[in-house]
C-alpha cells in the first residue's frame, strides 16, 4: 500500500488553520543578516514572529492574534518553503481581515531560506514573541538565537527528538531562565480546563491510588508518516522537510509527533514521570513507502513505584481507531480525554466500568479551546511579568516519548537515565545546513532509508 510523498510543490498544511488536530506541519528555516525593525505605535504592542509557516504554525499564529490582553500584531515570517509562507500569510490575513493592523507582513519583512529565522527574529524588538514552528530537530537551534535576541518564545511540541539534543535544549533553558524570558510549549492540553480540573480530583484521590495508567492513538495513515520515493529532481533535503514524520532526525517520527500528547497527559495524572519502558512494533502493508516509521507500537512504561503505563499506536488504514487517555484507580477510573485533543470530556467513574449508572462526576461543556488558553496564558504572564516557563517539561515530555520509541526500534528495555546519557544525536550539525547541504540522513542506491532493526541494532535506532 503506497502513500504519495510531499513535494516543496505540493505540500498540502494538515489542519484547518483555525481548528487545531495538535500535529505539526511546519516547514524548518535557518541563519544570517539583520533586518529592519519594526515599532509599533504604543509601546505595549507585543510584535509576533513566524518561524515555520505550516498548518500548526499557521494555527498558533492565529491564536496568538486572537488573544484580547492588548494590542498584538505579527510583523514577520519564514520558512524554506515561499508556498508555505504565502499560503499561511494569506490565511491569517484573511482571519483577521476586519482588523486592521494585526497582519502587517509586506513583502520585504517575508524571509525565505535556512537563514530566515534569524532574518525574522531581528525584526522584533527584546520582549516581543517568536513562535517557533518548524520540525522539532531545528527547535535547539532557533531557541538560542531567540534567547540571545531576548525574545519570549512560543515553541512547538515536541521540543527535541534524542538524548543529546535534549541535554542541550535544558541548557540552553537556564540561559532564558536568567533573562526572565517567557516561554511556551505546545504541549496545550496541560491548559486545557477540564483535564485540570480532573488532575485536582485525581491528586485529591477521587479514583483512589492509580494502579495504571494506559492511552491510544490510533488511526489511518496521518500526517507524512508513511511517505512514497522522493520524486526526481527534488533536493534530498527539501524533500525530507517536506515529509518530516517520515524521518527521524527530524520529527522523531510517528511516536514523537503524534503520541507526545497522550503520553504528556497521562503522566501529568500520575504527578510523575516513567523510569523505563520496553515496546513492539512493527512495519506493515509498506509498498513503496520509503519512510522510516513502523505502522504499530506497543508501550509498557514503569513508574518508579511500581505502576504501568501502557501505549498503544498505529498509522493503519482499516484498524480500529480510538483517541483517549485513561486514568484506573482502586476506587474508580478516569477518562482523561475522550477522542482527540479537544473537547476532552474528562471524567471520573465508580469502579473500573465506564457507563452512566457509574458516572460520579464529568466537566461541563462546552470547554474552552486550550489552543487558545495556552496563548492566553502566554501573553498574560508577559504582560504581568510572571515567571513563566514550560521548556523542562516539555523536554521532560519529549524525551519519555523518545525512549518508548528507541525501545520498539531496538527491542530492548530503556531506562530514563540511559535516553539522557545517549550520545547518538540524529542530525549533528544541524545548525550549519544551508539549502544547498547533503541532507542528515541519506537513501541507499535502491531509494530507501535506514530503518530500525529491533534485536539486531540495539545501540541506536539505525545505522546511517
Amino acid at each position: 500500500m503506497s502513500n504519495q510523498s510531499k513535494t516543496p510543490e505540493s505540500q498540502d498544511t494538515r489542519r484547518d488553520f483555525i481548528k487545531a488536530t495538535g500535529t505539526v506541519a511546519a516547514a524548518a528555516t535557518f541563519a544570517a543578516t539583520a533586518a529592519p525593525q519594526v515599532h509599533a505605535a504604543e509601546d505595549n504592542t507585543i510584535q509576533v514572529a513566524l518561524v515555520g509557516c505550516g498548518g500548526r504554525g499557521t494555527g498558533a499564529a492565529v491564536n496568538a492574534l486572537s488573544v484580547d490582553n492588548g494590542p498584538i500584531k505579527l510583523v514577520a515570517m519564514a520558512d524554506v518553503f515561499p508556498k508555505n509562507l504565502e499560503r499561511s500569510q494569506k490565511n491569517i490575513s484573511n482571519a483577521f481581515k476586519d482588523q486592521e493592523g494585526k497582519v502587517d507582513v509586506p513583502e520585504e519583512r517575508q524571509f525565505v531560506d535556512f537563514d530566515a529565522y534569524k532574518k525574522a527574529m531581528d525584526v522584533l524588538r527584546p520582549g516581543d514573541v517568536v513562535i517557533l514552528a518548524t520540525p522539532p530537530a531545528f527547535r535547539w537551534v532557533h531557541f538560542s538565537y531567540a534567547i540571545e535576541k531576548g525574545l519570549n518564545v512560543f515553541m512547538e511540541k515536541p521540543v527535541t527528538v534524542d538524548g543529546p539534543t535534549t541535554v542541550r535544549i535544558m541548557e540552553l533553558n537556564k540561559k532564558a531562565k536568567e533573562k526572565n524570558l517567557k516561554v511556551a510549549v505546545g504541549l496545550m492540553c496541560r491548559h486545557c480546563k477540564a483535564r485540570q480540573e480532573l488532575f485536582e480530583r485525581i491528586q485529591g484521590g477521587e479514583i483512589g491510588e492509580i494502579n495504571m495508567l494506559r492511552a491510544y492513538r490510533m488511526a489511518g495513515p496521518t500526517g507524512t508518516a508513511a511517505c512514497g520515493p522522493k520524486p526526481e529532481g527534488t533536493s534530498e533535503l527539501m524533500y525530507q522537510i517536506a515529509n518530516f514524520h517520515g524521518f527521524l532526525w527530524l520529527s522523531g517520527g510517528a511516536v514523537s509527533d503524534f503520541l507526545i500528547h497522550n503520553i504528556d497527559e497521562t503522566c501529568w495524572m500520575k504527578n510523575d514521570w516513567p523510569v523505563k519502558v520496553h515496546a513492539s512494533g512493527g512495519r506493515h502493508y509498506r509498498g513503496d513507502d520509503v519512510d522510516q516509521n513502523f505502522d504499530s507500537y506497543a508501550m509498557e512504561y514503569t513508574f518508579a513505584d511500581g505502576t504501568k503505563m501502557y501505549i498503544g499506536g498505529r498509522t493503519m488504514p482499516g484498524c480500529r481507531s480510538e483517541f483517549a487517555s485513561y486514568a484506573h484507580g482502586s476506587k474508580g477510573m478516569a477518562v482523561i480525554s475522550t477522542a482527540s485533543h479537544t473537547p476532552a470530556k474528562s471524567r471520573i467513574y465508580r469502579g473500573q466500568v465506564a457507563d452512566k449508572a457509574n458516572l460520579a462526576w464529568e466537566f461541563g461543556q462546552p470547554e474552552p479551546n486550550p489552543y487558545q488558553l495556552e496563548w492566553d496564558d502566554l501573553i498574560a504572564a508577559i504582560r504581568e511579568d510572571r515567571e513563566y516557563n514550560e521548556v523542562d517539561r516539555g523536554a521532560m515530555a519529549s524525551i519519555v516519548t523518545s525512549m518508548g520509541r528507541m525501545a520498539a526500534h531496538t527491542g530492548q528495555e530503556i531506562t530514563l537515565d540511559q535516553m539522557m546519557s545517549n550520545k547518538h544525536e540524529f542530525a549533528p550539525g544541524i545548525d550549519k545546513l544551508t539549502l544547498d547541504s547533503p541532507a542528515p540522513l541519506q537513501a541507499g542506491d535502491d531509494g530507501r532509508y535506514p530503518i530500525p532493526l529491533p534485536g539486531i541494532i540495539k545501540k541506536q535506532e539505525y545505522l546511517s
